[in-house]
């Protein structure tokens, strides 16, 4: 087994956050046993999945060991069972969703993740970027009648400069002033504010006056530095993702927290993964949801390799619903998963399924075979074919009353 490292610098502040989180994580959890009765844990075939259960009813926090013990499980079913009680207890039947566009606004990047199908290179012949009053048509051109959100991802490109996205931000809002802006990975921010030669905590207070809401999770990858070097060697290592985003908190922007998994990455590595970013959340506390990234290989220097199974990625979720007790919220991301899939796993721990989307671009050039977008009722359709209450959100997973 990978030796588990010590990776908060900040031990007495974790510790105390730690402590109060632990506290209202109880009263949040003291239902998990209404969910998941001695009758079903009882049945639970795996005696360390089971064991898994009672520490959760009896208020304990996971363990790394815990956590390969659910990857390791072959009872998956009873894993399913104890991270849908877990999900119960928090949201009931619930299932949530929001009518989002997403948009890349530019697919010119310097870091040629290996991983990456997304990415070119300045002056290839389909390398884009949108002028900000491009972006701002298109998304005024959107179809989602009802549109909440615009989330915004691109790459690093090696030109432009911190008025292009300040001014992007700008103009979206100008454009559709009630929409939130959920905006640009831990990596791009790295890039702007070094390239404005700035720190990052000045960038994010520059983005956030010019409209930023909230940040999505992605360019976390996984926490391993062995496999940084082997697929993302230029892209920032795993405690200047996490300082970022813990920055982003300090300022009251919520962020999302990504893994992307089923590629060269260990069982032990993954669990790492997850408690690196509990850790952080109990420092900073603003991580407002989890998305298992199920790697797509085609159209990559890794297209040889298999990606995950449908079991592994089942595993992934509940696995996460279980370890991060302090992320409110586990997404289903349907593009990546399928709509079968994302169905399924609302059963096994996610309790919210992404959103319209619109135009998806990153994942379907890896090869995901799902439509680019989704319509609010087919959302809607997806949550109660799978026996679930659909119920529409805001960027701050606030429920939307319907008028």
């Amino acid at each position: 087994m990978t030796k588990w490292s010590p990776i908060l610098k900040q031990k007495s502040k974790a510790t105390v956050h730690g402590l109060r989180l632990k506290t209202d994580l109880m009263k949040l959890l003291k239902s998990i046993s209404k969910f998941l009765p001695d009758v079903v844990l009882d049945r639970i075939t795996d005696p360390a999945i089971q064991a898994v259960g009672e520490k959760l009813i009896s208020h304990e926090r996971l363990t790394p060991e815990d956590g390969l013990a659910c990857f390791n499980t072959k009872d998956l079913i009873g894993l399913g069972q104890i991270a849908s009680a877990v999900k119960q207890s928090r949201y009931g039947d619930k299932a949530f969703f929001i009518s989002n566009h997403h948009l890349n606004y530019t697919n010119v990047c310097e870091n040629k993740c290996r991983f990456c199908a997304f990415h070119r290179a300045p002056g290839s012949k389909d390398a884009y970027t949108y002028s900000p009053e491009e972006a701002a048509r298109k998304i005024a051109q959107s179809p989602v009648a009802d549109l909440r959100e615009i989330h915004i991802v691109g790459g690093c490109h090696p030109h432009l400069d911190l008025d292009y996205y300040t001014d992007l931000l700008e103009t979206l809002i100008r454009a559709k002033p009630s929409l939130k802006l959920k905006a640009f990975t831990a990596v791009e921010i790295d890039h702007i504010a070094t390239k404005a030669g700035i720190s990052s905590l000045d960038c994010l207070k520059r983005l956030k006056d010019a409209g930023l809401s909230a940040m999505p999770g992605g360019g976390a990858e996984v926490f391993s530095e062995r496999v940084r070097e082997a697929l993302f060697p230029r892209k920032i290592p795993a405690d200047r993702w996490l300082e970022i985003h813990g920055e982003a908190h300090s300022l009251d922007i919520g962020t999302n927290a990504t893994l992307l998994f089923g590629h060269m990455e260990t069982i032990e590595e993954r669990v790492l993964h997850l408690f690196r970013l509990r850790e952080q959340q109990d420092l900073t506390e603003g991580f407002k949801a989890f998305i298992a990234l199920p790697f797509h290989p085609e159209n990559t220097p890794l297209a040889h390799l298999p990606g995950p199974t449908g079991v592994d990625i089942l595993k992934t979720i509940a696995t996460a619903r279980l370890i991060l007790d302090n992320i409110p919220h586990i997404k289903a991301y349907w593009v990546m998963l399928g709509l079968k899939l994302t169905q399924t796993a609302l059963h096994f721990g996610a309790d919210d399924l992404e959103g319209t989307i619109v135009k998806e671009r990153i994942a379907h050039q890896a090869g995901a075979a799902t439509a680019p977008g989704l319509t609010r009722n087919r959302l809607v359709e997806m949550i109660q074919e799978a026996g679930l209450l659909p119920e529409q959100r805001d960027t701050f997973h606030r429920p939307i009353q319907e008028s």
